[in-house]
């Protein structure tokens, strides 16, 4: 004898016709392959394009803090030059006010050498 188990109707088919029910299966819509590739090469653009911006920032501050370093190289060589002046004027001002030059003559101009 074959053996027969009992299957009910709705166990084997859930499309069958019924009172308000669709015969039709729908799928869930998913991304296509062009869409996630659209979408991902979108993604490693915003990333590269903040990527950039990062950099440019960096190179900005690069810039300012090259000119501040020009000023204070300028500044410095400006200060030396104010130094030696100031040295200068100090020393014609030492060298009137002493005895030596006290009592030497005043320079008079004799004559120029001819040939």
């Amino acid at each position: 004898m074959i053996n027969q188990t009992y299957v009910s109707r709705r166990a084997v088919s859930t499309t069958t016709f019924a009172r308000n029910r669709n015969t039709v299966r729908f799928t869930a819509k998913s991304l296509g392959s062009i869409s996630q590739i659209v979408i991902i090469s979108m993604l490693t653009l915003v990333f590269g394009l903040i990527y950039v911006a990062e950099g440019t920032k960096a190179t900005s501050f690069d810039y300012e803090i090259s000119s501040v370093e020009t000023e204070i190289t300028e500044l410095n060589a400006r200060k030396d030059d104010l130094a030696v002046e100031k040295a200068r004027l100090t020393s014609v001002a030492t060298a009137k006010s002493s005895t030596v030059a006290a009592n030497m003559e005043a320079a008079t101009v004799t004559g120029y050498a001819t040939e």
